[in-house]
């Protein structure tokens, strides 16, 4: 029983890079138990690293913003090491951090602004945030807006996601792959959670 459930954490850990040495008290945990959660995890984290509508370079560049998101470093440096065997560029491995931070603050923002909906002076003053890296980005612009979307999602702002989706839409990119962009954030959230 313990042999199997080595293998579903040794799984795992290889679907986004990390070593079979990695040590986390929850994971772990659940490894030992041989959990049904440990194996949902391990198929959720391979499926949604396989959607067809992505290529593994996007998928694996997804699942490193919501890393970066959730300052998971063991995750972020397994999963910036996984994209350059994908062929990511330095620069668009910097875009997937650059996005992150910027999202950042466009969600603390906009969630601010879509709280205090009330006073139409805080509607009618300028963002005054530089936003450039938008403008071309290295990864196109569909693709951009796609982690746009996916790290608001995460950061729970609203007017952020309908504005990020609009736009993806807007730029190409279909219903399909905004869920299983959405589905790929979800679940690579989860898997931080227990490392």
């Amino acid at each position: 029983m313990i042999g199997l459930a080595s293998n579903t954490k040794k799984g795992l850990l290889e679907a986004v890079n990390l070593p079979e040495s990695l040590e986390s008290l929850w994971l772990d945990r659940h490894n030992e138990a041989d959990t049904r959660f440990i194996k949902d995890l391990k198929i959720n984290v391979t499926n949604v690293l396989k959607a067809e509508s992505f290529t593994q370079k996007e998928a694996i560049l997804l699942a490193l913003a919501v890393a970066i998101n959730e300052k998971s470093e063991v995750l972020t440096d397994s999963l910036t090491e996984l994209a350059r065997t994908h062929e990511a560029s330095e620069e668009e491995i910097n875009e997937v951090a650059a996005c992150v931070s910027l999202m950042n603050a466009n969600n603390i923002f906009y969630r601010f602004r879509h709280f205090m909906h009330s006073n139409e002076n805080y509607q009618n003053m300028p963002a005054g945030i530089r936003m450039s890296v938008m403008m071309k980005p290295v990864l196109g612009k569909e693709f951009f807006e796609l982690m746009s979307l996916a790290v608001s999602a995460i950061n729970g702002c609203e007017q952020c996601v309908t504005s990020h989706e609009a736009s993806v839409k807007a730029h190409g990119g279909t219903e399909q792959r905004i869920f299983d962009s959405i589905r790929l954030t979800a679940v690579i959230k989860s898997l931080v959670v227990l490392i």
